[in-house]
């Protein structure tokens, strides 16, 4: 009896299957990557695609680059045929043609005039932009929406359709051949996009803050200027530049509104090189580079703020 009683749980523990056995049996094994193949994270691409990126860059960054290389290499030609022969313009480089701009033309004259009218039309047209942009953004009155979508539809004119009925109002209010002509249209140009662009942007600007203005006493515009403006540095940066280009190389207006040589832009000067019968390619390549001096400084003195505040404006508008 007692042989048999021990000899039962043994049989018992013998038959019995082995769980991990027959659980490592059924289950499935895990997949493992080829050896030396890296997962990759997210947002991260693969090197085939990285080199097609950076390809691509590379080819519209030679796309954009080489014209101003060209416009730079033909300007150093002493005659106004090297377009035709730029091989031949390495062994005779001079800075004739800059000399010849700046003492023989009326070149500083038409560089002071586009400094006033550039000038003026970033200050005026970034501080409406602001004030509007920031209107819209806070004071949420009626009609506001109907006014940003207003700004978009102006947009959508060419200038062939502008250009007679702005010269008949700038005519009938005397300003015809004046600063204020051109520094008027050109708000009128650049006005709608800032004001979309800030606007935009003072959405990202807590509510909070003006609050706290408020609070502290000041008014609505001392709260604007005080406390929301230099948040906005960014966005200003980008309304800024923008603005400034607008008005800097524009020719259209500037040749119908302006009517004295001596209110001429650099646009409207460097057309001066074109005759009926010939064209001074090395003048106008020397002059272009000149004009495009001091956008590039405009542009240096801004770059910090720019990725910032067209990103930030591009969130919320």
């Amino acid at each position: 009896m007692t042989t048999e009683r021990a000899a039962t749980p043994m049989s018992t523990t013998a038959d019995r299957p082995v769980a991990g056995a027959a659980g490592t049996a059924g289950a499935v094994p895990p997949r493992t990557r080829p050896p030396g193949k890296r997962q990759l994270k997210r947002g991260e691409r693969s090197r085939s695609a990285s080199l097609l990126v950076h390809g691509v860059l590379i080819v519209a960054s030679f796309i954009a680059a080489f014209p101003i290389g060209w416009i730079a290499w033909i300007s150093l030609g002493p005659d106004k045929t090297d377009f035709l022969h730029p091989g031949q313009i390495a062994d005779k480089i001079s800075f004739e043609n800059y000399t010849t701009v700046l003492n023989d033309t009326s070149f500083l004259q038409w560089f002071v005039n586009s400094l006033i009218v550039a000038l003026g039309t970033c200050l005026l047209g970034v501080f409406i932009a602001a004030s509007s942009g920031y209107a819209v953004s806070r004071m949420r009155f009626p009609g506001h929406r109907q006014l940003m979508w207003t700004f978009l539809v102006t947009q959508m004119f060419p200038v062939a359709i502008l250009m007679v009925p702005l010269y008949n109002i700038l005519a009938n209010l005397g300003l015809l051949d004046t600063y204020w002509a051109l520094i008027l249209v050109y708000c009128t140009t650049a006005i709608p996009y800032c004001a979309w662009l800030l606007k935009g942007y003072f959405d990202t600007i807590p509510a909070e803050i003006d609050e706290a203005g408020r609070i502290d006493g000041l008014s609505p515009f001392g709260t604007f200027y005080r406390l929301i403006l230099p948040l906005a540095r960014p966005g200003l940066a980008v309304a800024a530049f923008y603005t400034f280009l607008t008005a800097w190389a524009e020719v259209a207006y500037a040749s119908v509104f302006m009517l004295s040589d001596d209110k001429y832009t650099l646009a409207i000067g460097l057309t001066t090189f074109i005759s009926e019968h010939d064209t001074q390619w090395d003048l106008m390549a020397a002059t272009s580079v000149l004009i495009a001096i001091p956008a590039s400084l405009f542009f240096y003195l801004v770059q910090r703020h720019l990725v910032t505040g067209l990103t930030a404006g591009a969130a919320k508008s």
